[in-house]
């Protein structure tokens, strides 16, 4: 990255943390990632030259992750274990509501984009609606011929409308239904310790660059988050996150978001933008129907079910969850599932779409 590329990059973080330090202000939910989300996505539309660097991103998730691990207590996990039923419930669901939801996009804008031959256009509708996975499916999406930008746009919209909603909808029902924090549902290590937080930090790393060595989708969240937990399921309490850390990583995640919507992104077929963002509230309506009755089969808060099968990313809900203490095990296990799940099935299932549609 050359000098006048770490500038852009250096401006864009000023200007996020002005606009997170105005959210803190403004009492606004998660306004360490909303805030930045929110200041980078439109000056990014304005034409501003925002920059956002992989290396912060990615150090940003290792501290996310590695703070979500510190969640799972041996009683919170086998809390978890217990609703691998709901779990598997919820991964069936998000699968049939981005099917669905794939349909309807496929047969709304069949006219616009007549022009693609109907495998490719079949991918660029099925792959834009799957939940999870944004850069994969988009990945997937090119193997298949896809526009690719109309991928990318969908979930784009998709996320920046759920992080947008979520936490606010989640503030507005604690400051009137007075939700209550769950006991059993906070991390273990709640003070942050030296050296204790510097082993954590070397675990964590470690196991992020083994599943980047591994090629595993979203190493850096995914590897901390994996060896946070066993740290916690074996008892091992060497430190909480610190409190600005966790901060700092939510403010670049926040920006890594916000940069995605360049001017051009508002001229990419402004019909579909309109149609992903249609669609992704009526999933978010859905889902919180299905959330509330999931909270009313397993006897947990509606929130944190509502949180656990919202179709957003599993950084963004998990954060969520953590900043207002809504059961951030449940929520990241429901989550970790249902990406797990997408990310291994939605391309077989394509695959035998695609045979059927042949031989028909």
């Amino acid at each position: 990255m050359n000098f006048r590329e770490l500038t852009r990059v250096a401006l864009t973080l000023l200007w996020a943390l002005a606009a997170a330090e105005l959210c803190v202000w403004l009492r606004t939910p998660i306004p360490w990632m909303l805030g930045p989300l929110l200041a980078t996505a439109v000056a990014s539309v304005l034409g501003s030259p925002t920059r956002s660097a992989a290396l912060l991103r990615n150090g940003g998730q290792w501290v996310i992750g590695a703070a979500l691990g510190l969640y799972f207590t041996p009683q919170v996990s086998a809390l978890v274990v217990s609703l691998w039923w709901a779990i598997v419930l919820a991964v069936l669901w998000a699968l049939a509501l981005g099917g669905l939801f794939g349909l309807w996009l496929q047969r709304q804008h069949a006219a616009d984009f007549s022009h693609l031959p109907s495998g490719a256009w079949r991918a660029t509708s099925y792959f834009a609606s799957a939940i999870g996975g944004a850069s994969e499916m988009t990945l997937l999406a090119e193997r298949h011929g896809a526009r690719t930008d109309l991928v990318a746009a969908a979930h784009s919209v998709r996320l920046v409308i759920v992080v947008v909603s979520v936490p606010f909808a989640m503030q507005w029902a604690q400051s009137h239904w007075g939700l209550q924090v769950d006991a059993r549902l906070l991390p273990g290590p709640q003070v942050a310790h030296w050296p204790g937080l510097l082993w954590l930090a070397l675990a964590t790393a470690a196991g992020a660059l083994l599943m980047t060595w591994l090629r595993r989708t979203n190493p850096w969240f995914m590897g901390a988050l994996l060896a946070s937990m066993a740290l916690t399921l074996s008892g091992v309490s060497w430190s909480a996150v610190p409190t600005a850390l966790s901060n700092a990583a939510q403010l670049v995640i926040g920006v890594s978001l916000g940069v995605r919507f360049q001017r051009e992104f508002v001229h990419t077929a402004p019909r579909w933008l309109a149609s992903a963002a249609i669609g992704t509230l009526v999933m978010m309506a859905l889902s919180v129907g299905f959330g509330m009755w999931m909270a009313w089969a397993t006897g947990l808060h509606p929130a944190t079910l509502i949180l656990g099968t919202s179709p957003g990313g599993i950084a963004e809900m998990a954060i969520t969850a953590k900043v207002l203490q809504l059961g951030v095990p449940v929520v990241t296990a429901f989550q970790v599932c249902r990406l797990v799940a997408v990310l291994i099935l939605v391309g077989p299932i394509f695959q035998w779409i695609n045979r059927r549609k042949k031989t028909a």
